[in-house]
């Protein structure tokens, strides 16, 4: 485990959340240039999810049958060329393809690295792997943002477009002299239609994968929802402004990087089923917390019930991601893709259900974050009532 590897990792990981929150500083400027509403550049959102979730189902199978190496140069590529595509649009349409292309490249990256975590490490190692490429996938969200914001206030909106370009350039040449190919050919999985259909159906159903990937994807859904709605809590509500509300995202980076670097430890001590559902329970006492207050929110009160979510979230999403993944080798790529289009669908349900609800941001926020770690818990039981009797790492 070298700090190449790791960064290699980290970066693939961070990718996706970088790519989706560091335009939203900047949808003024766009609006302004493009000539589009508000409400009408919320598609270049909705349009990433739906390419990210879905085109981690594709890429998944192929990289286990064909292996890491090209999918991720591919993908990279991919995402460079989206983001080009992006930075020189000049209508709402072109910057919704460029958007398409750049998600597509991005779910190559965020599959394979927790793919290829699970090729290269085990146990107590994986767990370590995993929390720190975790970290980065959560900080992303919060650091971005702020950079979106420095960037289109300096250089204009385009210019976030080529930076995260660059990025992705530089991630791809790290990865091409840093790294080999992970999944060798004695490994790797026949590829047709049918057996990948039939494969993701026995995932689906299988108990090792569903219930720990269920709980990871309700509580990581609340993060993005977090992101969603924060905004509108927090600016329009408690009456931060706009930098002031990056430097909070920025702010809660602290929490989630103490958490992933807790987890591994924690769970050497007491196993990682039994911190897994400490997590969970974390989580839910953060949306209790919110739900508490809501009549009333105030800015410690706000931030206080969010605390306890993202210490909860960064405990389980590690920890659940390293029991899902385990008993998987051989499919590495194919569970990280589900689980990942999982994620990402939890994600676009949560950020949807929260601007549709008929309610205060903070009151939906409240609901969804409460339901989804309950239904966690839920979820997370069956695991947590499985582990091993002297369990220490799987």
């Amino acid at each position: 485990m070298t700090g190449g590897i790791l960064f290699l990792l980290a970066g693939l990981a961070a990718l996706g959340a970088l790519a989706t929150n560091i335009i939203l500083p900047a949808f003024p400027g766009i609006g302004a240039d493009l000539g589009v509403s508000s409400q009408g550049l919320g598609m270049t959102l909705s349009s990433f999810f739906v390419a990210f979730a879905l085109g981690q189902l594709f890429v998944g199978p192929l990289s286990d049958r064909f292996g890491r190496k090209w999918m991720v140069l591919g993908g990279l590529a991919v995402f460079v060329a989206g983001s080009v595509l992006c930075a020189i649009a000049d209508t709402l349409a072109f910057l919704v393809l460029g958007r398409v292309v750049q998600a597509l490249g991005a779910s190559a990256a965020v599959v394979l690295s927790r793919a290829i975590a699970r090729d290269l490490f085990e146990g107590d190692a994986l767990t370590r792997a995993l929390a720190l490429t975790m970290i980065a996938m959560a900080a992303a969200p919060g650091f971005s943002p702020l950079l979106g914001s420095t960037l289109d206030s300096l250089f204009g909106w385009r210019t976030i477009f080529l930076v995260v370009a660059a990025l992705g350039t530089a991630l791809a040449l790290h990865y091409g002299t840093g790294a080999g190919e992970t999944h060798p050919p004695e490994r790797r999985t026949n590829l047709t239609v049918s057996t990948v259909t039939s494969a993701y159906g026995r995932l689906a159903i299988d108990p090792r994968f569903l219930f720990p990937a269920v709980s990871v994807s309700l509580v990581i859904g609340g993060l993005y929802t977090f992101f969603a709605a924060a905004p509108a809590i927090l600016m329009d509500q408690l009456g931060l402004t706009a930098f002031q509300l990056g430097l909070y995202f920025a702010s809660t980076v602290v929490i989630v990087f103490a958490a992933g670097l807790l987890a591994p430890r924690l769970a050497r001590r007491w196993g990682q089923h039994t911190i897994g559902m400490v997590g969970v329970s974390i989580a839910l006492a953060g949306g209790l917390t919110l739900f508490a207050f809501d009549a009333a929110p105030g800015f410690m009160s706000f931030t206080t019930a969010i605390g306890l979510y993202l210490l909860g979230m960064g405990l389980i999403n590690p920890l659940g991601t390293a029991i899902t993944l385990h008993p998987f080798g051989n499919q590495a790529g194919l569970a990280s893709a589900l689980l990942g289009f999982l994620q990402m669908g939890c994600a676009a349900i949560g950020a949807s259900l929260a601007s549709m609800l008929p309610l205060q941001p903070s009151a939906s926020l409240a609901i969804i974050l409460t339901t989804g770690s309950a239904l966690a818990l839920a979820a997370f039981l069956p695991v947590a009532l499985r582990q091993p009797k002297a369990e220490a790492t799987i």
